[in-house]
C-alpha cells in the first residue's frame, strides 16, 4: 500500500466543533506495526493550529461550565452508550494502528468505557463542603470550580484508554479540553472524536489537534492552557512538568517505569506463570504497568522458572487480528532494533538468553520481536535499571525477601510491583516497606480501575493529583472558599474578626 491508494485515510483537526484540515502543515504517514503498510497520514499542526484550538476551548468554556453537573453527567451517560455500541470497531481500530492482540485491545476499549462510567458520578464527586456556624451566625463552605481549559498529551501504547484517563473528568468538571494524540496511533481519536461530536456539545468544548513536538511544546507555553496532563517517558515526563509549571500551569505528568515481579517460594507455580507472561509480554510489553524484571527469591527460581520458559515458547507472534496470535509487534521497526540492541547489551554484560525472540517468524515487513527471557542478570545491569519496552523479561535471584525488596526501592521508578505468595506476613511487610505507587498481589498487571487512582511514584510520576479517580476531581477543579454572614436574624452587633 502506498500514500496514493484511496484506502489512506486523511486526518483532520476536531476545533470549535467542525472537521478542518491543518492546512500549510507537513503530513506524515501512519504505520500498520504488523505489516508495515501505510494506513492513514496524520497532519503535523503548527502553532497556529494550536492557537485556534485554545481561543475555541476558551470561548466556549463560560457556557460550558455553566451547563448543571447533572446535565453534564447525562452527556456522558449518552457518550457511555454510543461507546459500547461500537467497542468492537474500536478495538480493532486500536489493533490495526498500535499492534496489540484483539483481546489485549478489546480489554483496553472496556477500561476507556469504565472510565465515563465513572467520570458520570461527577454530582457527587464534585461537591464541596459546608460548615454552619464557624463563628456566631457565620457559615464557611467550599465549592470545587473548573480549572479552565485543559490540554492532554496522549501516549502510542493505549490509542483509546489513555485520552480517557482525562477526557471524561475533565469535561465533567466543567472544563474544555484540547487532546494531542500520538502522532503514532491518531486514528482511534479521530474515531472517537466523531463519535463525541454525536453529543451535540457546545462547539469547543472539545478539541482534537494532531501533531508531534511543536505542538507539544506550543501546549506547554501557551498562556491561554491551564492545566496538562502527560502520559509519555520519564525523561520527557520531566521536561513538560518543569516547562508547564514554569509558565503557570497545573500539572500531571505520567512517566516510564520498570516494574518488578517478586516471587516467593511459597508462590503457586501455574497461576504465576500465567501472570508472568500476561504482564511481561501482553502488548509486546508496552504497559507502563508490564512486569519487566523477575525477582526470584531462594528455590522459587527453580520452580517456577522452567514452567514460565516452557509455557513462553508456545506464543505465537503475529499480526494482532489473528485469533492464533499471543504477541503482537512492537510500535515500530525503530522500536524493534531499540529492544534488539538491549536485548544483545544485556547478553554483552553477562546475562544468559534462555529464550531469545529477536527473529519471531513473523511477517518481516512488521516490527516484531518475540518474547524474551534473559537469566542470571545482575542488579546492576543496565537492561535492570532502563525502561526496555518491550516482550522481555530479566531474571534476578536473590536470597530473601528483603533482598528483593531492597532491588525494588533501589530502582529510580515507582511505578508498579507484583509479588506471588500465600504468604499474609510476606505480603504485609512487602506492601508496607517497597516504594512505589501501585502493589498487585498474586496479579501481574496491579492497574486500579477508575475509582481509584493510578499513583505513581519517583521518576515514574511528576506533580501531586495523580490520573483518574478521586485525584482526577481534585486535579480538574480548583476550589474556592466562602465565608458569609447575614444579619436579618437580629445579630447586627457581632464581629466575626474580633471573635477571631
Amino acid at each position: 500500500m502506498t500514500v496514493t491508494d484511496t484506502s489512506v485515510k486523511t486526518l483532520q483537526n476536531y476545533v470549535n466543533g467542525t472537521w478542518a484540515d491543518a492546512e500549510g502543515a507537513e503530513y506524515h504517514d501512519v504505520v500498520n506495526p504488523a505489516n508495515g503498510q501505510v494506513i492513514g497520514r496524520v497532519p503535523y499542526s503548527t502553532a497556529d493550529h494550536l492557537d485556534a484550538a485554545v481561543r475555541a476551548a476558551r470561548e466556549a468554556l463560560p457556557a460550558w461550565r455553566g451547563v448543571s453537573t447533572i446535565n453534564r453527567a447525562r452527556k456522558l451517560f449518552e457518550l457511555r452508550e454510543k461507546l459500547e455500541a461500537r467497542k468492537d470497531e474500536l478495538a480493532r481500530l486500536v489493533v490495526t494502528e498500535m499492534g496489540k492482540t484483539l483481546p489485549d485491545a478489546t480489554a483496553e476499549v472496556g477500561r476507556m468505557i469504565e472510565m465515563v462510567e465513572a467520570a458520570t458520578a461527577i454530582p457527587t464527586t464534585m461537591q464541596g463542603k459546608v460548615l454552619e456556624d464557624v463563628s456566631r451566625s457565620v457559615d464557611a463552605e467550599t465549592i470545587r470550580q473548573p480549572v479552565g481549559v485543559c490540554a492532554i498529551i496522549a501516549p502510542f501504547n493505549f490509542p483509546a484508554m489513555v485520552p480517557f484517563w482525562f477526557i471524561p473528568f475533565a469535561i465533567a468538571c466543567g472544563n474544555t479540553i484540547v487532546l494531542k494524540p500520538s502522532e503514532q496511533v491518531p486514528m482511534t481519536q479521530s474515531m472517537v472524536f466523531g463519535i463525541i461530536d454525536e453529543l451535540g456539545l457546545p462547539d469547543g468544548v472539545v478539541n482534537l489537534v494532531n501533531g508531534s513536538r511543536e505542538v507539544v511544546e506550543g501546549i506547554l507555553d501557551h498562556p491561554g492552557i491551564d492545566a496538562v496532563s502527560f502520559v509519555g517517558s520519564a525523561p520527557v515526563a520531566q521536561l513538560v512538568y518543569e516547562r508547564a509549571a514554569r509558565n503557570g500551569k497545573r500539572v500531571q505528568a505520567l512517566g516510564g517505569a520498570k516494574n518488578h515481579m517478586v516471587i516467593c517460594p511459597d508462590a503457586v507455580v501455574g497461576p504465576t506463570v500465567n501472570g508472568l507472561i500476561g504482564s511481561g509480554f501482553g502488548a509486546a510489553g508496552q504497559r507502563c504497568m508490564a512486569g519487566s524484571v523477575i525477582v526470584t527469591v531462594g528455590e522459587a527460581h527453580d520452580r517456577v522458572i522452567p514452567t514460565l520458559l516452557e509455557e513462553s515458547k508456545k506464543l505465537l507472534v503475529g499480526d494482532g487480528l489473528e485469533e492464533s496470535t499471543d504477541v503482537g509487534p512492537v510500535i515500530s521497526c525503530d522500536a524493534r532494533d531499540r529492544i534488539g540492541e538491549w536485548i544483545q547489551k544485556a547478553v554483552d554484560e553477562g546475562a544468559e538468553i534462555v529464550l531469545d525472540g529477536r527473529s519471531p517468524d513473523a511477517d518481516p515487513e512488521g516490527s516484531y520481536v518475540g518474547p524474551t527471557i534473559l537469566d542470571n542478570v545482575k542488579p546492576t545491569d543496565s537492561i535492570i535499571t532502563n525502561e526496555v519496552f518491550g516482550p522481555v523479561l530479566a531474571i534476578v535471584n536473590v536470597d530473601t525477601l528483603e533482598e528483593a525488596i531492597e532491588l525494588v526501592n533501589a530502582s529510580p521508578f515507582g511505578n508498579g510491583v507484583s509479588i506471588f505468595t500465600e504468604s499474609g506476613s510476606a505480603v504485609r511487610k512487602f506492601r508496607h516497606d517497597v516504594e512505589v505507587g501501585m502493589v498487585g498481589v498474586n496479579i501481574g498487571v496491579a492497574a486500579p480501575v477508575a475509582f481509584f487512582p493510578f499513583s505513581g511514584w519517583k521518576k515514574s510520576f511528576f506533580g501531586d493529583l495523580h490520573a483518574h479517580g478521586p485525584d482526577s476531581v481534585e486535579f480538574f477543579t480548583r476550589k474556592k472558599t466562602i465565608t458569609s454572614r447575614f444579619f436579618s436574624g437580629g445579630d447586627e452587633h457581632g464581629s466575626y474578626f474580633v471573635e477571631h
